[in-house]
């Protein structure tokens, strides 16, 4: 069994920061659960591109509002509380944060932890 206090790994290195992002990563693959697991806080008023080209992502929405776009179809979403969306097609998309937005998110295959966006988005393919 894991058991993990996200108050306590804010601290350490599985607290992951980027341009107005931050990612506490609650499981990674070195934990050998076939997925990763984050709570990602993304900063008001900001606006992130992703296009996660090697790996699936599922976000549930616990606090903030703000909106995603695919950026194949311009089809835009409401987040908020309660809202899941899943990049099942390694869907190309802009995240914007009305306000603080904290989000749940399951990473599969999973991180290791040390990964960075490149510049189209994506992380590198897992190993």
């Amino acid at each position: 069994m894991i058991v993990r206090d996200f108050n306590v790994l804010k601290g350490t290195d599985r607290s992951v920061s980027d341009a107005r992002w931050n990612s506490v990563r609650m499981l990674l693959a070195d934990d050998g659960m076939g997925f990763s697991f984050h709570i990602t806080t993304i900063e008001a008023g900001s606006e992130h591109e992703f296009h996660y080209k090697h790996h699936f992502e599922s976000v549930y929405c616990i606090s903030g509002a703000g909106a995603i776009t695919d950026l194949a179809t311009g089809q835009t979403h409401r987040i908020r509380p309660g809202v899941m969306y899943a990049l099942d097609k390694h869907d190309h998309h802009r995240l914007v944060a009305e306000s603080e937005l904290v989000l749940a998110c399951v990473f599969n295959p999973p991180v290791t932890g040390t990964e960075v966006h490149r510049a189209d988005g994506s992380y590198a393919p897992a190993d």
